[in-house]
């Protein structure tokens, strides 16, 4: 993709191939670099699909960068005793420890055999000097670069490349469709492709886009809930009524809020890395990472108020109060207010 190359280009001092998301392949050490935590999810996923289809009896363990006890990689990439390839997976690089910054620098000189070591740096400075030294590894590392797609172009060739990928057809009005409706979010893009991919029609129309989308209208009830839940009380209003205007139905607002409102109950005191809790809360990593951002500065009691302020929406908009719209404004309010009273 367009973004992906110009971060390549922006590091071209590397000594190391760069990589889009999609061409990750093995090598001793991966540097998973770049902002884009859905790309770099895929990579990851893909990096270990293949090594466990090349050999069942992968080992695969997780370090939180954070976290990190002195001897911990050595000992996860020591042979074992019938010598099993190892999958190391490090998340949050970007917030390392210095006995793990040291250590994987130590580690570089001489990669473990049959060991795979990926980094996952999501960005900043902190841990660069380990970056400078994976992307001087000349022959034992690569880096896939996991860049934003912002420019509406970016996305469009990001959604063709979807259905592409799945040999499912698509019209060209449809798919301007589906990334109108959710260009704000590439994740929640990607999730729109992955169900509309899963569509048992030969071709997707832009009437099948309507049928699951309503056009506008779910990405509008997302980007109001994003809003409120960013605090901006005011913002989030008007979104709604824009949204209401366009022809948006309450009902959907909530169900927009509810969806972000139970990722967030989801995490609120789970601890692990995201790859660690995405498989026990049925969530994606990206999603956990989402939901953890959503769900910073609320306190169990705000998280409370909300839930039982979204079950008296929900009711009041399936008909139990006469004025459906007042009822999400109001919920609006306690959400933006993170659950205050």
């Amino acid at each position: 993709m367009a973004a992906t190359r110009r971060g390549a280009t922006a590091k071209s001092s590397a000594k190391i191939p760069q990589l889009p998301w999609h061409d990750v392949r093995p090598a001793p050490v991966v540097l998973v670099s770049g902002p884009q935590d859905l790309f770099a999810d895929r990579a990851i996923k893909g990096l270990r699909d293949f090594l466990r289809a090349e050999d069942p009896s992968l080992e695969i363990n997780d370090i939180e960068a954070a976290a990190y006890q002195p001897g911990e990689l050595v000992t996860l990439a020591s042979p074992s005793l019938f010598a099993e390839p190892r999958l190391i997976r490090v998340s949050g690089v970007e917030k390392c420890t210095d006995a793990f910054l040291s250590e994987a620098i130590e580690y570089l000189a001489a990669p473990a055999e049959s060991a795979y070591l990926v980094l996952r740096h999501a960005g900043g400075m902190r841990g660069k000097k380990l970056l400078d030294a994976v992307r001087a590894a000349s022959g034992a590392a690569i880096e896939i670069v996991c860049n934003d797609i912002k420019k509406d172009a970016e996305k469009f060739d990001f959604a063709k490349a979807e259905f592409a990928r799945a040999n499912k057809r698509i019209t060209p009005g449809a798919l301007r469709q589906v990334v109108s409706a959710f260009s704000d979010d590439v994740a929640e893009l990607a999730a729109a492709c992955q169900q509309l991919i899963a569509d048992s029609a030969d071709q997707i129309t832009e009437g099948v886009v309507d049928r699951y989308y309503g056009g506008r209208v779910e990405t509008t009830a997302f980007a109001v809930a994003d809003i409120a839940l960013a605090g901006r009380t005011a913002e989030a209003l008007v979104g709604l009524r824009h949204a209401l205007d366009s022809g948006a139905d309450p009902v959907p607002v909530v169900a927009a809020f509810a969806m972000k409102v139970r990722a967030m109950a989801k995490v609120a005191n789970a601890h692990g890395s995201s790859a660690q809790l995405a498989s026990s809360l049925g969530m994606a990593p990206w999603q956990v990472d989402r939901a953890r951002r959503d769900a910073r500065g609320w306190t169990d009691e705000g998280l409370g108020r909300a839930i039982l302020a979204l079950a008296e929406a929900d009711a009041a908009v399936k008909g139990a109060e006469r004025d459906p719209v007042f009822a999400v404004e109001r919920l609006i309010g306690v959400i933006a207010s993170r659950g205050g009273v």
